[in-house]
């Protein structure tokens, strides 16, 4: 077995003589292999990956730390590995079974003399490993954050008055692809005027104009991890409001990195950012979390939000992109991805956060 699964097999309860994860992220994380289908075992002793003929050979080539199976009855082969290791329980991977999916198991399982566990605490000791990144996957996210600032310094070029926001969404993703990416992080989101008030707004035919905030919400997926990031830039000009919005954006992000570091409270850090916007005059403008973390998905913990007692430790990845929104008239964002370190956190972007008018 490779570290991860070592670690993890080392955290399984003593009452708990496997662990079944289905997840395609968990799967990747823990074997490398890429597939859209395929069930992870693990057992104190061995690792089993198994896959049916679609990816039989690609598994055997590429997975890292397990014993690839190729199988044509999965009941069959999940059988003979309870029987090989007297497996009396095996704790499920909660979030990824459906309601059909968890009972079908526990069938399968009770016909070989095994009982399935779904107190959901196989995703909370995946989750406790996942969210500190390694140096490897950092190196992921930043070549993905990489190819994200590129493909948006190359797209800016051909922002003028009367181009459409989904024109500019679909060559940012062209853009993205040609230097690498294997996909984009979500749909883009690339609004301008009045929908940059809506946080998470789509790319439509609207054509950009003279005063309008253009909000970039955009991000890559290298070797399966995702980048983040938002810039919101004006065309011509902008109004001294905007501008103020603008500003204040600006410093309360500016805070947030600040206040990002080993030992610091996930809800402290959004009282932080939060506090900041409000008291400069904008309560209630600012409706979403601080930020989140970024990995194998685009989503992940910990959260930055609210109340979140979570504590920050070196080696997560976070963002941090507050906003102002006034409905029918305009909305700003910033965000940045940053890597937590016992004194403070690095931040992974570089392209610049001041005010440009295009």
């Amino acid at each position: 077995m490779n570290s991860s699964l070592e670690l993890l097999a080392a955290m399984l309860p003593e009452s708990v003589d496997a662990a079944l994860i289905i997840s395609n992220e968990n799967r990747r994380y823990f074997t490398e292999f890429v597939s859209s289908l395929g069930y992870l075992l693990l057992t104190r002793e061995e690792a089993y990956l198994l896959v049916d003929f679609r990816y039989a050979e690609a598994a055997a080539k590429y997975a890292k730390g397990c014993t690839v199976i190729p199988y044509k009855l999965l009941p069959e082969e999940i059988g003979r590995l309870t029987v090989k290791h007297n497996i009396r329980s095996v704790m499920l991977e909660g979030s990824a079974f459906t309601l059909n999916d968890a009972e079908s198991m526990d069938k399968l399982l009770k016909s070989n003399g095994a009982e399935s566990i779904h107190s959901g605490e196989l995703d909370k000791l995946i989750t406790k490993l996942r969210v500190i990144k390694t140096s490897s996957e950092v190196d992921k996210i930043i070549k993905a954050q990489r190819i994200t600032e590129q493909a948006l310094t190359e797209t800016l070029r051909l922002i003028k008055e009367g181009v459409t926001e989904q024109e500019i969404a679909l060559e940012l993703e062209y853009k993205m692809r040609r230097l690498g990416a294997e996909d984009v992080s979500f749909e883009l989101i690339v609004i301008a005027g009045e929908k940059t008030s809506m946080p998470h707004g789509t790319p439509g035919n609207n054509k950009i104009k003279p005063g309008d905030f253009i909000t970039f919400d955009i991000g890559a997926v290298y070797k399966g991890y995702h980048s983040d990031m938002t810039r919101t830039y004006a065309l011509g000009y902008v109004s001294d409001k905007q501008k103020r919005v603008y500003d204040t954006v600006y410093q309360a992000q500016k805070l947030g990195l600040e206040a990002v570091r080993g030992g610091a409270v996930c809800g402290e850090v959004d009282k932080i950012v939060r506090d900041y916007i409000y008291h400069a005059g904008f309560e209630g403008c600012f409706g979403h979390s601080t930020g989140h973390g970024v990995g194998l998905e685009i989503h992940e913990q910990p959260r930055l939000s609210p109340n979140e007692k979570t504590v920050l430790q070196s080696g997560m990845v976070v963002t941090v992109e507050p906003g102002i929104y006034l409905p029918g008239e305009f909305g700003v964002r910033i965000e940045d991805m940053a890597v937590v370190t016992a004194d403070g956190c690095m931040s992974l972007a570089v392209l610049p956060k001041e005010l440009v008018i295009l």
